[in-house]
């Protein structure tokens, strides 16, 4: 399989995610500004969990422009990937139904936990693929980002049990910091 032919699949998976997710969004209740108001936490929910999703999806972009051969392996670390970036509206929606609280705050967490794993381990089957001449392994070099954002991560899992809004603030933050496709790729492209 070619990786145009991967690249197709996660395009389709990634349009369901966020369609399936803008269609969790609810308008309120009355046309008054309370009401409005009212929606705003699930409005900044999508809007976090939208912007994880299209990183992940620019950045898979990238790296797939340096691969040249998907195995086996590349495959099953893809649908893993795509696996957990499928969860984003089911937490979506239970963050809709029990508010900013500790459980969903922590869910979304593990998913972008898992997500983050996942990508690293298509990461990993894309440079076994193809060796030590693999254009992944040369763009990658230095993993230090992708470390930190998990470390990241994982802290944000019990905190969002003292306050869910310090979780929410760590999710916020990685998410600046991966804003941006990562540039390796497109230097080695």
């Amino acid at each position: 399989m070619s990786p145009t032919r991967l690249n197709a699949l996660t395009d389709g998976v990634v349009a369901i995610v966020l369609t399936i997710m803008v269609l969790e969004l609810k308008f309120p209740a009355e046309p008054t500004l309370h009401a409005a108001l009212a929606v705003l936490p699930l409005l900044a929910a999508y809007l976090l969990a939208f912007v994880n999703v299209a990183i992940y999806w620019n950045n898979h972009h990238h790296m797939m422009q340096s691969a040249h051969r998907v195995t086996g392996s590349v495959l099953w670390a893809n649908h893993s990937l795509l696996f957990f970036l499928t969860l984003f509206p089911l937490v979506i929606r239970w963050i809709d139904e029990a508010g900013i609280t500790s459980w969903p705050v922590a869910s979304f967490g593990i998913v972008l936990v898992c997500a983050a794993i996942s990508y690293d381990q298509l990461e990993r089957a894309l440079i076994r693929a193809e060796g030590e001449t693999s254009g992944v392994k040369k763009a990658l070099g230095g993993r230090t980002k992708e470390m930190i954002s998990t470390f990241l991560y994982v802290a944000a899992i019990p905190s969002a049990f003292a306050s869910p809004y310090i979780s929410v603030a760590i999710y916020v933050g990685v998410s600046i910091l991966w804003i941006i496709p990562d540039r390796r790729f497109e230097q080695h492209g």
